[in-house]
């Protein structure tokens, strides 16, 4: 049975029910209950047509499901209602989902259940397990999203940019669960990329190959984090690196340039390098320069502080840090790696445990706080 290719044709077959009248809620719930029949049905492989073989039988749950809201009246009509006849229309209604499902009045987490469930193709279980919540959670998260979105007219066009930052979310969440988040979101900005002559989403499916790619070497056995610097670049994937560089190269030549473009040039650079010492640090403060043109972000201009540092000495990156707001995350751990960088190793033994405690997640508060101890043990001699 091909669970992929069930996730494929789920945005496709929920846009035939929905250009047929059924509102979003319904139509979502009756593929969900045909890709479940599929699963029990198709153990032998998928029919000869199996998008048209779901669109069938999703057209039968929801004539089901009509029979248990409507009145006795309207569910006979629905008991007679038959398929269009004719052909299944052959109109990919995938982008119009995406964008939907994306919508600006969703909250963000709203907005990444309904991607991954409506096209994406996953149960509600999966998703729940994935973002390490109770089904019931996730189930209501889902609903209230469907509702928020009840509203708005199939055919109006979405913002590509909305659709963007739902499946970077998605792609920085990580592996929990059954479900290989950053794979999946991957799979579906490969997906949106096919549909769009749109250079920035390809500089996001770029900078998500080359993030991917150093996937193997980025966490020890333990569990524990393993710095850029530190990584065993032999363990990188050399394929998605020269498939992300491609993409990259080809997004670049639009002369069309967006933060992930820049994002992904210079996760390029730091994949091109044999040895971390062999970096291009100055050409990669060129890109922190245009990415931080492009949007301001202080979290840029941290990145950037660091980069400086590489390329023109901790003295110049601790003057650059100076320009960030000090309350920014992250920033403690930038200032002690530059501290220790200058040979101050008493402040940044201090700045790393600071760091330590202000960090966002468990594998990097025991990274901090092994490099603050390991600081403390050079310092007692």
């Amino acid at each position: 049975m091909n669970e992929l290719l069930l996730r494929e044709l789920t945005p496709a077959v929920i846009g035939v029910l929905v250009r047929r009248g059924v509102d979003f809620a319904t139509a979502e719930d009756a593929v969900q209950e045909a890709l479940v029949q599929a699963v029990l049905t198709w153990a032998d492989g998928p029919p000869d047509d199996p998008r048209g073989w779901l669109i069938t039988v999703a057209w039968r749950k929801f004539l089901d499901l009509r029979r248990a809201e409507v009145s006795r009246r309207d569910r006979e009509q629905a008991v007679d209602a038959e398929p269009p006849a004719g052909p299944v229309e052959d109109v990919d209604d995938t982008l119009r989902l995406f964008f939907l499902c994306a919508h600006p009045s969703l909250t963000r987490a709203s907005a990444v259940a309904l991607t991954l469930r409506a096209v994406g193709g996953l149960t509600t279980r999966q998703i729940a397990a994935a973002w390490l919540v109770p089904e019931a959670t996730m189930a209501q998260r889902i609903s209230r999203a469907r509702r928020r979105v009840e509203g708005v007219r199939f055919e109006q066009p979405g913002e590509a940019s909305t659709v963007r930052r739902v499946l970077y979310l998605i792609f920085n969440e990580g592996y929990t669960g059954e479900v290989d988040l950053a794979a999946e979101a991957i799979r579906l900005t490969r997906q949106l990329a096919s549909l769009t002559d749109d250079a920035e989403t390809r500089g996001l499916l770029a900078l998500m190959l080359l993030h991917h790619a150093r996937r193997p070497a980025r966490i020890r056995q333990d569990g524990s984090l393993v710095p850029l610097a530190d990584q065993d670049r032999s363990r990188w994937d050399t394929s998605l690196i020269t498939e992300g560089v491609a993409v990259l190269q080809a997004a670049l030549a639009r002369d069309r340039l967006g933060e992930f473009q820049a994002q992904a040039a210079i996760a390029a650079l730091h994949a091109d390098a044999p040895r971390a010492e062999e970096t291009d640090w100055p050409q990669i403060v060129d890109w922190y320069d245009e990415l931080l043109r492009l949007t301001r972000s202080p979290v840029v201009r941290l990145n950037r502080a660091v980069a400086i540092g590489e390329a023109d000495g901790p003295a110049a990156g601790l003057a650059a840090l100076a320009a960030v707001d000090a309350g920014l995350p992250r920033r403690a751990a930038a200032a002690a790696y530059l501290h220790e960088k200058t040979g101050d190793l008493a402040n940044a033994a201090r700045l790393y445990a600071e760091a330590a405690r202000s960090a966002v997640t468990l594998p990097e508060r025991h990274h901090l706080a092994e490099q603050a101890a390991r600081i403390r043990q050079t310092l007692r001699g």
